[in-house]
Parts: C-alpha cells; structure tokens; sequence
C-alpha cells in the first residue's frame, strides 16, 4: 500500500512540475504583450478605416481612374509582401488596393472564428466603403491565392480577372487539438517568423524579412488569427479551383519553380481543374514576383491589359 501512495504522490509532484514548467515557457516566450490601440496605429503606415468586425489597415495608390485590382496577401505576412508589385501597378496606371487581413499586420484581430466569411465580409465591405468601382482585378499570393479564387467563385459579379501567385492548395485541418497548436505557436514564436525566409529561393537578398514580420507578432490576436484560420477555413484547393473554373474568368497562374512552401509540382494539380494562362518562373521560391520582379510585373501587367 505504501508503495502505491509514493507512486500516486510522484505522479502527482511531477505533474505538478510539469504544469509549472509549461506555465512558465508560455510565460517567458508568450511575445503578445501589446493592445493593438489608436497610439499604435500611429506608427503604422498607410491609412485605417472601421469595417464592422474592426479596423484595417491598407494602403491605395495610382490614379482615382484607373481600373482597379485588389492584392491579397498570404497566410501570415502582412500587406507589405506585396512591396515592388504594388508600387509598379499604380505607376503604370491602376488603382491598388492591398490591406492587412485580420489578425495581421496592423488590422484588428476580432476575437471570432476565422472562416471563410470573416474573410469574404473584410473584401466585400472594402470595395463598398471605399466606393472603388466593380468588377476588379484580384491577385492573391499563398493562401491569398486560394482566397481569390474563393472569393471569385462565390461573387463572381465583383471580380474580373484573377491572378494566383504560387496559391495553396489542399490541406486538412491538423490532426491535434487546437489547444495544443495555440500552445506550440505561443512556445514557438522564432520558428514562425525565421520560418518565413524558406519562401525565397535567396534569403540572404531579404535581411529585414523577418523583423518586418515580427512586429505583428507583439499585438494581441495574431496566433489566435492564424490558428483559427487554419482549423476553420475550408483549405480545400481542388475543389475551390474547380468553382473557379465554372465562373469562366481570366486567369493567370504564376508559380516560381523552387517553391519550397507551395511545392512546384502542385501547379498541374491545379491546372487539372481550372483553366489559366500558366507562366512559370525559374531562379524563384514561393514569392517570384519579389524575385524575379521586373519578369513577374511585367506579365502581370501583359495578363491585366489583354482584352
């Protein structure tokens, strides 16, 4: 009997112990610290406008009349992926939207189920309130890509052409339970944010990638975003392509060949199931338009002129 109580009182010391252990690592590596308030928009660039789940953050540029196209970013980096391309379009005469998603960059992160409709509503709600002209062009990078043509399909009256940037494609939910992903991505912050230079074939070229993106990471709500979203949006590529396809819109498909995120090879995945005007990009990751710019906007441009 004595044996079974010391037994019973070492799992329940070192259980203890570990309870402990684990409070204490989120403690010490939790970087959420920091509401996201008006004094801390103030340091952001571009402009803000309240939408009914919060605020977001985005930046418009080229002429009031120029046709317009909507950039949306991928899964976790912020509006500022889309430097080089954005500046390009409103040179050369378009009217470019890009903002922070929510739970990212320095739009609100809304204390809510991130599905698909929260990410529909932000878009929606953009082009009404800032009064630009439909049907647009829209081009999505990652799981922007997926959001695109998401989107598309399910308002094709507001979209024109599209452009997919090495998009996502198929991907379950995650096998554990969501409790214990909130946690790794709490005990985990470096892996996330230097996990963010595999996108580029030559990271070296991108120094400030990473302490660009780990200024999001201080507000509060940004794990919540992205642990939300991937258990609650619907990461099904094949089929979401297949929609697209039946809305018969141009649609250009660009994929760097070295993508280590967004694996090359998943471009005739998607080619099986949508038609698109496919230009592969070679000596580029995940992120072509940033690395081979000046071939990338310049087909861009080509794709959004075409009649």
């Amino acid at each position: 009997m004595r044996y079974f109580r010391l037994i019973f009182f070492a799992f329940v010391f070192l259980t203890g112990v570990s309870v402990v252990i684990l409070g204490l690592l989120y403690i010490i590596r939790n970087k959420e610290k920091i509401e996201l308030t008006a004094d801390e928009r103030l340091k952001a660039p571009g402009k803000f406008i309240k939408l009914k789940a919060g605020y977001t953050h985005y930046e418009l540029a080229g002429p009031d009349t120029g046709k317009v196209i909507v950039l949306l970013h991928g899964f976790s980096t912020p509006y500022f992926v889309w430097d080089g391309t954005f500046q390009h379009l409103a040179k050369h005469g378009y009217r470019v939207l890009r903002y922070d998603m929510y739970g990212r960059g320095f739009s609100d992160r809304p204390d809510s189920i991130y599905h698909r409709d929260l990410y529909f509503s932000q878009l929606t709600e953009l082009l009404s309130l800032l009064h630009l002209k439909t049907p647009v062009d829209i081009a999505g990078v990652a799981f922007g890509g997926m959001l695109a043509a998401n989107f598309t399909a399910q308002h094709p009256e507001l979209v024109n052409k599209v452009i997919l940037i090495d998009p996502a494609f198929d991907s379950p939910p995650p096998e554990e339970p969501e409790l214990m992903a909130r946690y790794y991505e709490v005990t985990h912050p470096t892996e996330r944010s230097e996990s963010q230079m595999h996108d580029f074939k030559y990271p070296t070229l991108h120094t400030d990638w990473v302490s660009r993106y780990r200024v999001q990471m201080q507000y509060k709500g940004f794990r919540h975003a992205l642990v939300s979203t991937l258990y609650n949006y619907p990461f099904n590529g094949r089929d979401i392509y297949a929609q697209l396809n039946t809305r018969h819109k141009p649609v250009l498909l660009i994929w760097g060949r070295d993508d280590k995120t967004v694996p090359y090879n998943y471009a005739d995945s998607v080619k099986n199931v949508l038609n698109a005007s496919f230009f592969p990009v070679d000596d580029a990751g995940h992120l072509p338009y940033l690395e081979q710019a000046d071939i990338v906007n310049e087909r861009i441009l080509e794709f959004l002129r075409e009649k």
